[in-house]
């Protein structure tokens, strides 16, 4: 893992390289991705079913219902039994972040509505093949749901033909009744324009490897996606003197797993717990069955920071503006405050970014990484509604109304809207 100390005079501009050049690789998709967006524009299914079989070894695109509930036969009732926990937390959770639709009246009889309407279909994304995430499904669905959206499609990629058992469990429990086993850009193009298989969709969410993000935004403005960048995980982990090494370890580690390009920075003022954590991670890759995975992201993307201030930790966190940010520190309570960037924020020793990741607190893991979170939020119900806004004006509010209109449309040489306004007004 890369190692910084905010002692050195060019700690600021090693850091921001390392950020840099994380980005670009994160970009560098763009070319490739474009070509499979416009083959399947172009070629639907064949096109679709083609990359299919290159990437995912993969010649079903439309799983039969028969084959779903086969494979939902096979699933262990105490992860059934987790993932309707987790359903009913999350749902209870983002319940809470329903509207109310505003109503205006002003003492012209001037109405102004503001109604919040649920989009009419969405397609999740739920990353497969080599590793599958039922609580993907319900991170991404719930909210929906909750918002009122009527048609959910689940894209997810299988291999061989087969999908997680545990994904189409929890797609099942969201009452999902369109699913796809497909993956990648390609799967994107075919949500975002359709084929003879699959309908169009309009917005597309879901977390996915640098491929899958650098599609969605490819198809951005032909179709809805998250107001955010959500790519490879990250986490950034806060600790001091009082935090167990082995524990932040597994924390980094558990994130590192997910993907080679993850980015996992633990940040402390004690030397010690930086270097017993480096022996730890070290001892605990050997343990876990995506060790090459986890080990990649770490040598790659992993840094180790010795920062002597608080004030300079705060900095670096708004900075970085991390997927999830951790405090394992006694005084998490003066730092909370002076956070403004990160998807979110676990604080206390307990507070583990894992639980976080399966839904059981209740909050959503699609969260804005390679620094958007600079700019954007989690994924919530409001990434399924749209607003609109209805004006009714009286004949009394137009007339006291319009001349400044008028005045105004005339300063922007806009003469149409004048007029328009002006045949309106009672003449005197």
């Amino acid at each position: 893992m890369i190692i910084l100390s905010s002692e050195k005079k060019n700690f600021d501009k090693v850091l921001e390289r390392i950020l840099i050049q994380r980005k670009k690789k994160l970009n560098s998709n763009t070319v490739s991705v474009s070509r499979i967006i416009q083959d399947v524009k172009k070629n639907g299914d064949k096109a679709l079913l083609k990359y299919e079989k290159k990437f995912n070894k993969n010649s079903v695109i439309v799983p039969t219902i028969k084959l779903i509930n086969k494979s939902i036969k096979l699933l262990d009732r105490k992860v059934k039994s987790a993932i309707d926990d987790a359903y009913q937390r999350i749902y209870k959770f983002h319940s809470l972040q329903k509207f109310r639709n505003i109503s205006y009246i002003d003492k012209y009889k001037n109405k102004i509505d503001y109604k919040y309407l649920p989009l009419e279909s969405i397609a999740i994304y739920v990353p497969g093949s080599s590793a599958s995430y039922p609580s993907s499904v319900l991170m991404t669905a719930v909210p929906a749901i909750v918002a009122g959206v009527k048609r959910i499609v689940m894209i997810n990629p299988g291999y061989k033909g087969k999908q997680n058992p545990a994904v189409l469990y929890a797609a099942k429990r969201c009452k999902i009744k369109e699913i796809y086993s497909i993956g990648g850009p390609s799967a994107i193009a075919a949500a975002a324009y359709g084929t003879k298989k699959i309908k169009p969709v309009n917005k597309i969410v879901g977390p996915g490897n640098a491929f899958v993000a650098a599609a969605k935004k490819e198809v951005f403005g032909d179709v809805g996606i998250e107001s955010m960048s959500a790519g490879p995980s990250e986490v950034l982990v806060v600790s001091d003197q009082s935090s167990n090494p082995e524990w932040l370890a597994s924390d980094l580690i558990g994130q590192a797993e997910h993907d080679i390009l993850a980015q996992c920075i633990l940040i402390s003022k004690d030397k010690n717990i930086l270097q017993q954590t480096a022996r730890e991670i070290y001892k605990q890759l050997k343990k876990i069955p995506r060790s090459s995975i986890a080990a990649k992201s770490l040598k790659n993307n992993g840094i180790l920071m010795y920062v002597k201030s608080d004030k300079k930790i705060l900095e670096i966190i708004n900075k970085v503006g991390p997927e999830h940010c951790e405090l394992n520190v006694k005084n998490y309570k003066s730092l909370i405050p002076k956070i403004k960037s990160a998807g979110s924020v676990c604080f206390g020793k307990y507070a583990v970014m894992a639980m976080t990741d399966y839904g059981v607190p209740g909050s959503n893991h699609v969260l804005p990484t390679n620094t958007s979170s600079k700019y954007s939020s989690g994924l919530n119900v409001s990434e399924f509604m749209k607003k609109i806004s209805y004006i009714n004006l009286s004949k009394k509010g137009i007339e006291t109304l319009g001349p400044s209109v008028i005045t105004l449309a005339n300063y922007e040489g806009l003469t149409g809207h004048a007029i328009s306004v002006k045949k309106r007004i009672r003449r005197k």
